[in-house]
C-alpha cells in the first residue's frame, strides 16, 4: 500500500490544477485519472479551443458565476483568474483574448492548456496515474485508504475533483457525490445549468441561424449575448445563461436589436416606406430571420396599418418565446448542485465534518455561466484546495 502526502482523484481542471498547487507547496502527490488522458471534458470546451479563463475584475468573475459566486471570495483572494492568467503565460502558453473577455490559448487548441498543466505536473514531481478507476474511499484513524481494481493507497490529505454528472461520456458520473455520502455529506440536489433549451419556436424556420448579442430575458434575467436556433429550441452563450434560471413552461422574450429602439425602429420603417418589408429587414437581421418576420404581413411598408406596424417592431424587441424545457442533465455542460458549502470551509475547501477531505471544482454547489468562468472556478478551487499542506 503506497503512502502519499495528497491524493486527488479527478484528472480535470480542478484536479490538475490541485496537483500542480499540492507539489509546488511540497507535498508527496498523486493524481487519479479514470479515463486514458487527462483533461478529457476540457478538450471539448470552447469548441475544443478551451476557453480556460475570463480576464474580467471580480465583480465580471462574480456576475459570471450566479450559483454560489460569492462563496468564492476567499478563494479568489488567494487565486484568481489573473493569476490563471500568469500562469499560463509563465509556463509558455500565448493566450489571447477575445469578445466577452474570453481568454484563450493563441493555438486555438485545448490541447495547449492540458498539455501544459501536465508538464507542470512532471515539472514539480506530482505522480500521474491514469486508466484508474477508484472503487472505494474510506477513513482509518488519520489516513485516508483509496482502492482500484488492483491497487490501494493511503494519504494524509484527500482531494476530490471529480466533476458533475453533466456529459458521463467524459467520466461524469458523479462518484465524488458517493464519497460525500459515504462521509455522511449533504449533497444539494443536481439539475442542469448551462443547458440548450427546448421551446415550441418555429424551429424548422430557423435553424441554423447565429446571431451575435441578441438580448433574451426572463423576469429580473436579463442576458445579452450571442444565440443560435437549432432543430429543438435555442442553444448558444444567451440561451446557455438563462437555463440557470428557468425550468419550463417561462415565457422569454428575445430582442434581436438590443441596441436599437423602439422609436428608432418606427423611423427607420418610415424612412423606408416604399422598400418591402423583406428587404428592410434585410438590414437589420439574416435573410432568413427577415422571411420569417416578414410572414403575415402585405409586401410593403407603406401598406402596414399602424397597429401591424407596432406588432411587426415588437416581434423584433420583444418576441415571446415559450420554454418548454432543458436539455437532460447528460447533454448539459455544467452540473447545478452538488457538495453543500455550508458544510465546506471557504478559505481551504476542507469538510467542516472530516479533517483532510477537500474538494474543488464542479463536484462542489456553484455552477457557472460559459465564456470562461466554470473552468475559472475549477482552476482556482483546485489551486487553493491543493495549497493547504499540514
Amino acid at each position: 500500500m503506497t503512502y502519499y502526502d495528497t491524493i486527488i482523484i479527478g484528472g480535470g481542471p480542478a484536479g490538475m490544477m490541485a496537483t500542480i498547487s499540492s507539489a509546488y507547496y511540497g507535498q508527496k502527490s498523486l493524481l487519479i485519472e479514470k479515463n486514458k488522458r487527462l483533461g478529457k471534458k476540457l478538450s471539448g470546451t470552447g469548441g475544443g479551443r478551451c476557453n480556460v479563463t475570463n480576464n474580467g475584475s471580480l465583480d465580471d468573475l462574480l456576475a459570471g458565476i450566479p450559483g454560489n459566486g460569492r462563496f468564492l471570495y476567499s478563494v479568489f483572494s488567494q487565486f484568481d483568474n489573473h493569476d490563471i492568467i500568469n500562469f499560463f503565460e509563465e509556463n509558455g502558453v500565448a493566450l489571447k483574448v477575445e469578445d466577452h473577455g474570453r481568454v484563450f490559448p493563441a493555438t486555438d487548441k485545448s490541447q495547449t492548456i492540458i498539455g501544459a498543466l501536465e508538464t507542470k505536473i512532471h515539472e514539480l514531481g506530482g505522480t500521474v496515474l491514469t486508466n484508474t478507476e477508484v472503487v472505494s474511499v474510506k477513513k482509518i484513524n488519520d489516513l485516508f485508504h483509496i482502492k482500484s481494481a488492483d491497487k490501494a493507497f493511503t494519504c494524509g490529505k484527500l482531494i476530490v475533483t471529480t466533476g458533475g454528472k453533466s456529459y458521463p461520456s467524459t467520466g461524469s458520473t458523479g462518484f465524488g457525490y458517493d464519497i460525500a455520502k459515504h462521509f455522511n455529506l449533504s449533497v444539494t440536489p443536481l439539475e442542469s445549468a448551462e443547458s440548450p433549451l427546448l421551446t415550441d419556436f418555429p424551429h424548422k424556420a430557423l435553424q441554423g441561424i447565429s446571431l451575435d448579442d441578441v438580448t433574451l430575458s426572463y423576469g429580473k434575467h436579463i442576458i445579452t449575448h450571442d444565440l443560435l436556433f437549432t432543430h429543438f429550441g435555442l442553444s448558444g452563450p444567451a440561451a446557455l445563461r438563462l437555463s440557470s434560471f428557468v425550468s419550463g413552461g417561462e415565457i422569454a422574450e428575445l430582442d434581436f436589436l438590443p441596441q436599437t429602439s423602439s422609436d428608432d425602429l418606427h423611423s427607420y420603417l418610415n424612412e423606408n416606406r416604399e422598400k418591402s418589408i423583406k428587404n428592410a429587414l434585410k438590414n437589420l437581421v439574416p435573410e432568413r430571420l427577415a422571411d420569417f418576420l416578414a410572414v403575415d404581413y402585405p409586401e410593403k411598408i407603406k401598406q402596414l396599418s399602424p397597429t401591424q406596424e407596432t406588432q411587426l417592431v415588437d416581434k423584433l424587441k420583444k418576441m415571446p418565446i415559450k420554454i418548454t424545457g432543458k436539455m437532460s442533465l447528460a447533454k448539459s455542460f455544467v452540473t447545478k448542485g452538488g457538495i453543500d458549502l455550508k458544510e465546506i470551509n471557504p478559505k481551504t475547501l476542507e469538510s467542516k465534518k472530516v479533517s483532510g477531505l477537500h474538494f474543488a471544482g464542479e463536484v462542489l454547489d456553484i455552477n457557472a455561466h460559459t465564456g470562461g468562468f466554470n473552468i475559472t472556478a475549477a482552476l482556482c478551487t483546485g489551486w487553493v484546495a491543493g495549497s493547504v499542506h499540514y
